[in-house]
């Protein structure tokens, strides 16, 4: 296989870094990239004391270049270039279904299918020299699958301009547009990615899961259905010691001064 997907634990084990490890082509996915990094998420995702995954690239150049182009230059036909997509689709989605939140730490190029897995991502934190890009349609392809989850970060005009103008933006305009959270200069993007994997690891894990899991239904949600949703996570909440003890645990320091 062309590239690898590396997987290291840290923080006892709760918390799970997933590199895209093919630095020579930028980072760009393959088909077998794919197939391992959507197998990668499905064995995280059965691991019940996981609390965070920060997903990056491999070395200074880039986050993930987007799909391998030589790859789909040798798609000959529709259902070809259906499977292709679907793995696209596969990978992003593996993402969104990570029971716990996925940063993405994106250190270079982010471009295409990289851009739509981090977009699927539930933070985004990016280095000062980071590019962005939806350059499909140079290519003769529409941009696809989770760009549709663009509109929601950005706005419908800023998503036409991404992918019909094809426009390549840094990283103080993608802070500027809401595509990424932080931005960080010089060499402090693990200091960053870190302060929040621990803010992650402050809160309850339970609730944490049941706030991933809620934010990921009010997107298909009217906000009537929304709210009420809400309202059986809050109760559910008590289905665990969660509350009782993180609550009556603040109490204590209260009292305490």
């Amino acid at each position: 296989m062309a590239g690898r997907i590396d997987v290291r634990r840290s923080h006892g084990g709760q918390v799970a870094t997933v590199t895209v490890d093919h630095d020579a082509k930028l980072n760009t996915l393959n088909p077998a990239l794919m197939e391992a990094f959507i197998a990668s998420f499905a064995s995280l995702a059965e691991d019940a004391s996981l609390r965070a995954v920060v997903l990056t690239g491999a070395g200074p150049r880039a986050f993930i270049g987007g799909a391998d182009i030589s790859v789909m230059a040798a798609v000959k036909d529709s259902a070809g270039g259906e499977a292709f997509i679907r793995l696209v689709h596969g990978c992003c989605r593996a993402v969104r279904d990570c029971p716990v939140p996925v940063l993405a730490r994106i250190n270079g190029w982010c471009l295409g299918a990289g851009l739509e897995i981090a977009a699927a991502c539930d933070l985004r934190l990016a280095a000062e020299a980071a590019k962005f890009g939806m350059p499909e349609v140079r290519v003769g392809i529409p941009s696809v699958v989770e760009a549709a989850l663009l509109p929601g970060l950005i706005g419908w005009g800023r998503t036409r301009r991404l992918l019909l103008l094809a426009e390549t933006i840094g990283a103080a305009e993608a802070r500027d547009w809401g595509l990424v959270e932080r931005v960080v200069a010089g060499d402090g993007l693990d200091a960053a990615v870190e302060a929040w994997v621990e803010l992650l690891l402050e809160a309850g894990p339970q609730a944490i899961r049941a706030q991933k899991a809620l934010i990921r239904q009010w997107e298909d949600l009217t906000v009537s259905q929304a709210i009420e949703a809400g309202i059986h996570a809050f109760a559910a909440s008590w289905r665990t010691d969660e509350p009782v003890r993180m609550l009556g645990g603040f109490m204590a320091r209260k009292k305490g001064g």
